[in-house]
């Protein structure tokens, strides 16, 4: 095994950071009446259903 040292901050390297630059795109300058218009949009865009099972978290938490 050999270590590899990363920056402090590296968002390149995080994959949840690209997941975001992915998704971010279509949806830049977009404005959303209710959670569920964003819902509704993200199938749209990909089709990872985690995404989904994460907003309807963030929203009922």
């Amino acid at each position: 095994m050999i270590p590899l040292f990363q920056p402090a901050s590296a968002p390149e390297l995080n994959p949840i950071e690209r997941l975001w630059q992915f998704l971010k795109k279509p949806l830049k300058n977009q404005l959303f009446s209710s959670l569920q218009d964003l819902r509704d949009r993200i199938p749209e865009i990909s089709s990872s259903n985690f995404i989904l099972e994460a907003l309807f978290y963030a929203a009922s938490s």
